[in-house]
């Protein structure tokens, strides 16, 4: 049997196991090892990404996948797969009028803007070939997404149970549960925004295998065959034919031993807009390509942050992907590192979120990247965009936040100035910021144009586009095994407590 999973630009077909189900990968020419994927496969499964907005799906992937639906073969939309199987999806976030996308229309539902990026239980409203036997239950996975709002006349399939949206607290039982999953007219047709279901509810693989009438030597020959896709798509980065090298001096020297923690570095900044996930991403997809294993996590929330990282890496969203803040986020650091431990990353970087001391006067504990830093004795490099205030400004700004990191004990590793636009201004302030603070390297990253729509994360991104630019920007301005040099194994020890804070600030 052959389970597909579509890779084209924009898909994240290593964001999650998908049950370690899929067995071929699913080219943009709708051809499965140079045939057609409706011949070929037994059943569909279009992964989550940036497939609307990279607009990669092609008239002959169309045709397979629409094929594929109609000869009755399971098709399972996850995120970004649900919305290709709907109607329209209005992309048009923090635009002033829709800018409406076609979908597939397998699905009778539309999309549009509601971020959700949490943990979540999904209650089963309607029984499916995927939830037999469940309706009334509830099954786990997790949220990243912007265009989650889900309307129309599709039967549903699962509610999520949501305790924030749109960056705030849900208020009202009635926004507490939301569509997450509706079923086709052709009702081997299915679409979820719940990622991870189908890692964390072994049921619906069970209820797949079933509907497939897969017997255990079938079963046997999926998972085999699963080990090789993931072995295949390991080796690139991206969706592209740019191959992983070998682990090498002086990078071997960064793997991770047994039963240890891996070397972490936390990429922090002076505000929002610094270029902190661009710069993660093209870290991350940069150590990737020197063959070593690269975890990605974010404090807080909104792991939408650390996805293009991912693509790039091909790597899991993982349940401790999120360091717990106050009430908000996933898991707290002390269980992350200790999970860290049995894992099989090489280096980990954390991003911080906003400010590095956004959050700091907040009385839960801890609600910010310095606390979360300082806990563990995990090193960072400091990042200012010089887009606002200029370069001057900047400088005057990354040295007192560098010194203040310092009375907590934080050890800033590395200092970045961001969309630089003049190196004459930056080498003059660079004698300033080494000589007011203890910081060894002082760096910069030139500016880069990036189109208004389609590589910014917080208007609209293409997951290819923007880790392109990210990835050729941080080889180009960074020596990364410089970067890799500032990581070091980190140590829970304790959070500050509230007033050890607000004593810094009298």
């Amino acid at each position: 049997m052959k389970i597909g999973i579509i890779c084209i630009k924009g898909a994240l077909p290593g964001f999650e196991n998908f049950g370690n189900l899929p067995t071929d990968i699913v080219n943009s020419d709708g051809l499965v090892n140079g045939l057609k994927a409706s011949k070929e496969l037994n059943a569909l499964i279009i992964p989550g990404g940036t497939l609307i907005e990279s607009g990669d799906i092609s008239k002959d992937l169309k045709y397979e996948i629409n094929q594929i639906a109609s000869d009755g073969k399971p098709v399972i939309g996850i995120c970004a797969g649900f919305q290709t199987l709907g109607n329209t999806i209005d992309i048009g976030r923090n635009s002033p009028c829709p800018i409406e996308k076609e979908g597939l229309g397998l699905i009778d539902v539309k999309f549009s803007p509601l971020i959700s990026s949490d943990r979540v239980k999904a209650l089963v409203s309607e029984e499916s070939f995927l939830t037999k036997g469940l309706k009334g239950d509830s099954i786990t996975g997790f949220h990243c997404h912007t265009y989650g709002k889900v309307e129309g006349d599709a039967k549903p399939l699962v509610y999520s149970q949501v305790q924030r949206m749109n960056y705030g607290d849900v208020n009202s039982e009635l926004d507490y549960n939301i569509l997450s999953g509706a079923i086709g007219d052709n009702e081997n047709v299915l679409g979820t925004l719940v990622h991870g279901c189908l890692d964390e509810n072994p049921i619906l693989v069970k209820n797949i295998f079933s509907f497939l009438d897969a017997n255990n030597e079938d079963i046997n020959d999926i998972y085999l065959k699963n080990q090789e896709f993931k072995e295949k798509i390991s080796k690139t980065i991206g969706i592209s034919s740019r191959e992983v090298n070998n682990l090498k001096e002086p990078f071997s020297k960064f793997k991770k031993k047994t039963n240890q923690i891996p070397r972490v570095l936390m990429i922090a900044s002076t505000g929002s807009d610094s270029g902190k996930t661009f710069i993660n991403t093209g870290l991350a997809g940069a150590l990737r390509e020197k063959g070593l294993n690269v975890g990605i996590i974010k404090v807080g929330p909104d792991v939408r942050d650390i996805v293009p990282g991912l693509y790039l890496t091909k790597g899991l969203m993982e349940d401790f992907s999120s360091v717990k803040i106050g009430h908000i986020g996933w898991m707290d650091i002390k269980d992350i590192l200790e999970r860290l431990k049995y894992s099989n990353y090489d280096i980990i970087l954390i991003e911080g979120v906003m400010s590095v001391f956004t959050g700091l006067l907040n009385e839960k504990t801890p609600y910010s990247g310095v606390e979360v830093a300082a806990s563990s004795n995990i090193p960072l490099v400091l990042v200012s965009g010089v887009n606002k205030g200029g370069i001057e400004s900047a400088a005057l700004d990354l040295t007192y936040h560098a010194n203040f990191l310092k009375s907590f004990n934080v050890d800033v590793k590395g200092i970045i100035l961001n969309k630089v636009y003049s190196i004459d201004i930056f080498n003059n302030v660079y004698s300033y910021i080494k000589n007011k603070t203890n910081v060894n390297d002082v760096l910069s990253i030139k500016k880069v144009k990036l189109e208004k729509r389609g590589a910014t994360p917080e208007v609209e991104i293409k997951y290819d586009e923007f880790g392109e630019i990210a990835l050729q920007s941080i080889k180009e301005n960074l020596d990364i095994e410089k970067i890799a040099n500032m990581t070091s194994i980190p140590e829970f020890n304790r959070y500050l407590s509230f007033k050890e804070i607000k004593e810094k600030f009298q």
